[in-house]
């Protein structure tokens, strides 16, 4: 059963200490079994603190997240501020961005009571179950996974934490014996790092962690709208290229107005040669919550510079509550502080014990 929220940050802050004091730790009962998980299984799911999120996020992800946390009868979301650090950060930035995100997907619908969220930094579990899993995985084993190859070849070879992060990640899964975890395409190769991970564990010391399964989005990835040929995403240099949740109305209709599409007028969903208009489709079905083919209808007798109106409006309409939401949390940093600080405690509550066990088939106690 979920807790109160409470604003009492300092009190909270005192829980946090109090549980994660050597003595809590290594206890007497400090190797002992550790509880299973609820029955229908535990999701698992994390999101990098950079900055408020974008509308690829927001269908690619949240929206998915919002439903999940009414499906299952374990669900944690994490802030995964470790993996941002594979990056140089401004530490005032970062924290700013933590409860920007915070803020976010309490707006999108993410429910403390339903789901536990809370900030990977402050639960060091994750830390420690990564370097032991980090020594169960071969150097080969990160250098074929397709994300360090890309982004090692954009930082001339990269940090060391951006070649060992997927194991931070299998870490970060295991810790909680999750058994789904919601990814997109992109992401598959790293989820079967964690399923490796936990095959390694289980055979060395014996079965301990379940092989997480993965749960795909059946929401399309969303597409610049500046080059519809690559997806939407916070880094690109182009402004108009991406829609942040918290943008103006007057912003979101500036950025579809200038969406590229093609030379024909008419609307019609063909992502391969007319990837630009099929884009918008893909958005307004979304936002909308409609089908393509119910898109496709209502833009009929329309051009494309029309039935951009109608998907400005869609986005709009979806997003203005969670802009106003998100603008009021924003107001109110020490309840945005208070629900992480919970969120801290139950996902200790979860995963010191799993260490604990860890730990005890690893050999660092008896």
């Amino acid at each position: 059963m979920a807790l109160p929220v409470r604003t009492d940050f300092k009190h909270l802050l005192r829980l946090i200490q109090k549980f994660n004091s050597p003595r809590r730790v290594l206890s007497a009962g400090a190797c002992t079994e550790s509880k299973k998980p609820a029955g229908g299984g535990r999701i698992f799911s994390g999101i990098q603190p950079t900055g408020v999120p974008h509308l690829g996020n927001y269908l690619g992800a949240l929206e998915n997240w919002v439903a999940l946390q009414n499906q299952y009868p374990s669900v944690l979301y994490s802030i995964v501020d470790l993996h941002s650090i594979t990056q140089p950060q401004d530490p005032a930035q970062l924290r700013s961005n933590i409860l920007d995100m915070a803020a976010s997907l309490l707006a999108c619908g993410i429910d403390p009571e339903k789901a536990i969220l809370f900030q990977q930094s402050q639960v060091s579990e994750h830390a420690e179950l990564s370097w032991i899993l980090s020594c169960l995985t071969s150097m080969p084993r990160l250098r074929h996974l397709p994300q360090w190859k890309m982004k090692s070849k954009q930082k001339n070879e990269g940090s060391v934490g951006l070649y060992t992060y997927p194991v931070l990640q299998a870490a970060d899964i295991l810790l909680y014996k999750s058994t789904h975890v919601p990814v997109g395409e992109d992401q598959v190769q790293h989820l079967e790092l964690a399923q490796d991970l936990a095959r390694i564990f289980n055979k060395s010391y014996g079965d301990l962690f379940p092989e997480p399964s993965a749960l795909l989005s059946s929401i399309r990835k969303v597409k610049s709208l500046r080059d519809p040929y690559t997806k939407m995403s916070k880094s690109d240099p182009q402004s108009m290229a991406t829609i942040a949740i918290t943008d103006s109305p007057d912003d979101i209709a500036l950025k579809v107005r200038r969406a590229v599409t093609d030379f024909s007028s008419e609307v019609t969903f063909d992502p391969e040669t007319r990837p630009g208009v099929s884009n918008l489709l893909t958005i307004h079905a979304a936002m909308a919550m409609i089908s393509v083919e119910e898109a496709v209808a209502q833009a009929r007798g329309l051009d494309t510079g029309a039935y951009k109106t109608l998907v400005t409006e869609a986005v709009i309409q979806r997003f203005t509550p969670i802009r106003e939401e998100i603008e009021r949390l924003r107001s109110d940093p020490v309840h945005l502080e208070g629900v992480l600080a919970q969120g801290t405690l139950r996902a200790r509550e979860l995963a010191a014990p799993v260490l604990r066990e860890v730990r005890q088939r690893v050999g660092f106690c008896s």
